[in-house]
């Protein structure tokens, strides 16, 4: 199942294209993209139903967030060993730093972003978890039973205000206007042949820079939501960025940061891509 935000309304995709879900319902659910997350067993049911009506095309510009307001969003650091040996950090014990993208990064899949003016604009392709049902304190057994589903995302990062000082400003770093552009749907994970490892990279004009896999993840999916709701409960909605694989341009000999004019596409099989065009 593929479920997005279609002109800011909840909506089902199929290969014919898209069901309006509160039509579909007869408002049974309504048209907030966040309802599905909210009454997720009941929605997955309702959807397992189908079809749904006829589906009708679209236009991708259109596609918002799939959750466009999730109450909380996490960064994860140093989640991939070939990035903490590009980032000369140590690989994380434990459990790996967090840091959080706030709310008005959010975008959809397909968006211009302004650069900031005098900063190093950093790209980071992610697998996104997106919470269903509440976790809190799961333990890793049961921890995929309070994911929803999976999508793609891009941790953008502005590198000189992430590294300013006294204190690293990471979360401010990587949440200017435009920096967490998500989707272009989410996609339950019984879509996937296999959850844990998916491929995912991204191009910038065409040339490759990041590559990996899922299955490389220091700290999985399972371990990830366990691990977070053991601090604090996790809502419906509420989204994962779950770490990059190396090839960030800040690790680049000489480092490379995106430029005006510059267009990114960022993909994980088995979900889609995001494109992302660049200006000043």
């Amino acid at each position: 199942m593929r479920i997005g935000n279609l002109s800011g309304r909840l909506t089902l995709f199929t290969d014919a294209g898209a069901i309006d879900v509160a039509d579909a319902s007869d408002d049974r659910f309504g048209p907030d993209p966040l309802d599905a997350y909210r009454h997720w067993a009941e929605f997955r049911a309702w959807a397992s139903e189908g079809p749904h009506g006829p589906a009708t095309p679209f236009e991708p510009a259109e596609l918002g967030p799939p959750v466009p307001a999730p109450g909380q969003i996490f960064g994860i650091g140093l989640n991939y060993r070939d990035h903490a040996a590009e980032a000369n950090l140590a690989v994380p014990e434990g459990f790996p730093p967090v840091f959080t993208k706030f709310r008005g990064a959010l975008t959809g899949p397909y968006t211009t972003v302004t650069l900031p003016e005098g900063g190093n604009t950093d790209w980071e392709v992610e697998l996104v978890v997106v919470i269903g049902p509440t976790a809190d304190r799961v333990s890793k057994a049961d921890a995929w039973q309070h994911v929803a589903g999976l999508t793609v995302g891009q941790d953008l990062s502005e590198r000189i205000g992430q590294m300013a000082g006294p204190a690293p400003q990471f979360s401010l770093g990587k949440s200017h206007r435009g920096f967490a552009p998500v989707g272009p749907w989410v996609v339950t994970v019984d879509e996937l042949a296999n959850r844990d490892d998916l491929e995912l990279g991204c191009a910038i004009d065409g040339e490759p820079v990041q590559k990996g896999r899922t299955s490389d993840l220091i700290f999985d999916v399972a371990a990830l939501v366990a691990g977070l709701s053991a601090v604090t409960p996790l809502s419906p909605g509420d989204l994962i960025f779950t770490g990059t694989p190396a090839g960030v341009g800040m690790g680049r000999k000489p480092p490379r940061f995106l430029k005006a004019g510059e267009e990114l596409v960022t993909y994980i099989s088995g979900i889609g891509e995001l494109r992302q065009k660049f200006v000043g």
